[in-house]
């Protein structure tokens, strides 16, 4: 027999010999996921003891996190923009710098008055991006693209679990998109190739290198996605990025060459450049 506090202490002492970076967060976090219980009852109760078919559940799940595969991976489940979502081995964890750009988004329908706007999420992935704009904008609609199919029973499973209707459609970037676009936005591969080596190993091991890579320069899919978005997208429409830290300068010259106004570079909680927004030209009145 074994308390929770003891139980705990465990947890914290193997994933430390494992030099798993935030050992006790992580131990924290996988009993309130095992037990079910939070900060307060595990004061209340951490002199008690424990199941023990649940202390082998958590014994076990340490073990996972042992080898260095991230906590959403096991527990499959990663919070963004205050929503639950599904994931997997087959979909990037979706991160809180990355609510930098829905934030970006919200204030830009906000700020041109765009009503019940279409919403395009090229690279959804989870379709966290896509499924939190749609929460968010009354009356929208959107539809995620990914090249991969596994990701997108992800997206759909989330769509599903958040009771949010959008769509899915498999597409090697714009391949398979038609119609009109109020909003294109994308989280696209950015890494550089040779980087990827050099990452932790639970991002280079255990999430999926084809939603990292994003090939030589790391930039490849912004020039593809630009070059191609103003095809897809309504006369003042918005195109937003999420980007590397220092790929801000790069991709705001994309959008500059492919005539896009208004365009600024935002930075996340770190004050590291996270964002690039830019606007689709209007057409001109007398047109």
């Amino acid at each position: 027999m074994i308390t929770y506090r003891t139980l705990l202490s465990e947890g914290k002492e193997v994933l430390q010999k494992a030099k798993i970076v935030d050992f006790e967060i992580d131990a924290w976090l996988l009993m309130e996921f095992v037990f079910q219980i939070d900060r307060a009852r595990f004061f209340l109760e951490q002199n008690e003891t424990v199941e023990e078919e649940k202390a082998e559940t958590y014994r076990r799940l340490l073990a996972e996190r042992a080898k260095h595969i991230p906590v959403q991976q096991i527990t499959h489940e990663a919070w963004f923009f205050g929503l639950p979502f599904y994931v997997n081995e087959n979909v990037l964890i979706p991160r809180q710098d990355t609510e930098v750009l829905i934030e970006e988004v919200l204030s830009a329908v906000k700020k041109y008055s765009i009503q019940t706007p279409k919403i395009l999420d090229m690279c959804t992935g989870s379709g966290c991006i896509l499924l939190s704009l749609l929460a968010n904008i009354e009356g929208a609609e959107g539809l995620g693209a990914d090249l991969s199919e596994k990701a997108l029973e992800v997206a759909q499973k989330n769509g599903s679990l958040l009771n949010l209707k959008a769509e899915w459609c498999l597409s090697n970037l714009f391949s398979h998109i038609n119609g009109k676009y109020d909003i294109i936005v994308s989280n696209p591969p950015y890494i550089e190739s040779a980087v990827i080596e050099t990452l932790m190993e639970e991002v280079r091991e255990h999430e999926p290198r084809m939603a990292l890579d994003g090939k030589e320069d790391g930039l490849y899919f912004y020039r593809e996605i630009t070059k191609q978005a103003g095809v897809y997208l309504n006369a003042g429409g918005i195109l937003a990025f999420e980007i590397g830290y220092n790929q801000g300068e790069a991709v705001s010259q994309m959008l500059k060459e492919e005539q896009y106004e208004e365009i600024k570079v935002v930075k996340d909680l770190a004050g590291l450049d996270r964002v690039v927004i830019g606007r689709k030209k209007q057409e001109d009145s007398h047109v």
